[in-house]
C-alpha cells in the first residue's frame, strides 16, 4: 500500500470553509454508477459551527445529487445544545433540533429521502445510572425517530487525539460508572454506536464480551489512524486487522464502512487543489473496504457517508461512487444489504 506524506497535517488548519469545502468538491463531476441502487446513508451530521454550517439545505443539496438516497440517520455532533438547564440534559437539545428537521423533510419538500429518519443522540454514560432519565428525554424528544446514543471515547497518543471534541481517559470503556450507564440502553431498546481509533479496539472487545446483548454499530471501519504516530501504513493496516478480526465473534456487532475521507486517517486527498476521482478513492479505501467486508460479511456491514466530515476529501456523488467502485462484484443481494438492509435492520427503519 502507498505511503502518504501527512506531514502538512497541523501546519495550520487544514479544514476549508463549509462554503469553500461545496466549490471545491464542485470541481470533480462524475456520473452516478448504479443511480438505482438504494441507499440508506448511516451516518451523517447536521451543524452550525465556526467553520460553517451543514443544515437541511446543504444535506438535502448532497443527498439529492444523484444517488437513490432514501433515507438517513443523524450521528449526533455536539450541535445545538440547550443552553439552559441541567448540564446532563443539554444535550436534548439536538435531539430536538433533528427531530424538527427531520419533519420538515417528512413533508416531501426537500426531496424523496426520508432525512434523519433515525437520530442517534448523546449522552454522557459516566453518569451511570443516573443517566437513565436523560435516555428518556431524549427518547421523548425523538417523537419516534431515536435509537440509541454516541459517547466518543477516541483516546490516542499523537494529534488524532485533537480531533475529538472530548478528551475521555485511555480506557473509558473499561470504566465500571460508564458501564453502569451504558447498561441502561438494551431495556430501553436503544443502540450504542462505538466511536474509538483502531488501537483501542481491544477495549470494545471486552466491551463486549460484557454487553453481549446490546446492540452495538461500529463507527468508521474501527477508527484507522494514519497521522504521527501511525504513519507507516503497512504497519497500522496488520494492528488493524487483527483487531478488527478480534471482533468478528460477536453478533451484536455491525460494522460501518466509511468514515475514511476523515484527514485523520492520514491520505492527502484534503491537501490537494482538484479533488480526487472515485477512481482514486477506491485504490486508496479498498483494503480497509473489502476487509470489512471480507471478516464480517454484507449483513454486517453498511456503507456509510460521514458527512460533511468526509467532505474534506471528496463530494457526496464521487463518495458513493468509489464505494461501488468497490463492492462491483458483489451479487444484487449482498449490495442491497451493505447499502440498504444492514442499516434499515440496524436502525429498525420501516424504508
Amino acid at each position: 500500500m502507498a505511503q502518504f506524506d501527512v506531514s502538512r497535517e497541523f501546519k495550520g488548519s487544514t479544514f476549508r470553509k463549509q462554503a469553500d469545502l461545496h466549490a471545491w468538491t464542485q470541481k470533480r463531476q462524475e456520473d452516478v454508477i448504479e443511480p438505482d441502487l438504494p441507499i440508506i446513508d448511516p451516518h451523517h451530521h447536521i451543524w452550525e459551527k465556526d467553520l460553517g454550517r451543514y443544515l437541511i439545505w446543504e444535506l438535502a443539496d448532497d443527498v439529492n445529487s444523484g444517488h437513490n438516497v432514501i433515507a438517513t440517520v443523524f450521528i449526533e455532533a455536539g450541535s445545538m445544545y440547550r443552553a439552559d438547564g441541567p448540564a446532563p440534559m443539554k444535550p436534548v437539545g439536538e435531539v430536538e433540533f433533528v427531530n424538527g428537521v427531520a419533519a420538515m423533510c417528512a413533508s416531501g419538500k426537500y426531496g424523496k429521502a426520508k432525512l434523519c429518519a433515525g437520530i442517534i443522540g448523546h449522552a454522557d454514560l459516566t453518569l451511570g445510572d443516573n443517566v437513565r432519565p436523560v435516555l428518556e428525554a431524549l427518547i421523548a424528544a425523538g417523537n419516534g425517530r431515536f435509537r440509541g446514543i454516541r459517547h466518543g471515547v477516541t483516546w490516542d497518543t499523537g494529534n488524532a487525539a485533537k480531533f475529538g471534541r472530548r478528551q475521555p481517559p485511555r480506557h473509558q470503556v473499561l470504566d465500571p460508572t460508564f458501564r453502569k450507564g451504558l447498561s441502561h440502553l438494551k431495556p430501553l431498546g436503544l443502540s450504542f454506536e462505538s466511536w474509538q481509533f483502531h488501537p483501542q479496539l481491544p477495549d470494545t472487545v471486552d466491551l463486549l464480551k460484557a454487553f453481549p446483548d446490546t446492540n452495538v454499530i461500529l463507527n468508521h471501519c474501527g477508527g484507522v489512524l494514519g497521522i504521527a504516530p501511525h504513519e507507516n501504513r503497512d504497519e497500522v493496516f496488520k494492528v488493524w486487522r487483527k483487531n478488527m478480526s478480534d471482533l468478528v465473534q460477536f453478533p451484536n456487532l455491525t460494522v460501518k464502512v466509511g468514515g475514511l475521507g476523515m484527514t485523520y486517517c492520514g491520505f492527502d486527498f484534503h491537501l490537494r487543489d482538484t479533488p480526487p476521482s472515485s477512481e482514486d478513492l477506491a485504490a486508496a479505501w479498498r483494503p480497509y473496504v473489502e476487509t470489512c467486508i471480507e471478516l464480517f460479511g454484507p449483513n454486517r456491514c453498511m456503507m456509510e457517508s460521514n458527512f460533511p466530515v468526509d467532505k474534506e476529501s471528496t463530494g457526496y456523488r464521487v463518495l458513493w461512487n468509489a464505494l461501488k467502485r468497490i463492492t462491483a462484484n458483489y451479487s444484487p443481494a449482498e449490495k442491497l444489504a451493505m447499502y440498504r438492509d444492514t442499516a434499515a435492520r440496524g436502525y429498525r427503519l420501516a424504508v
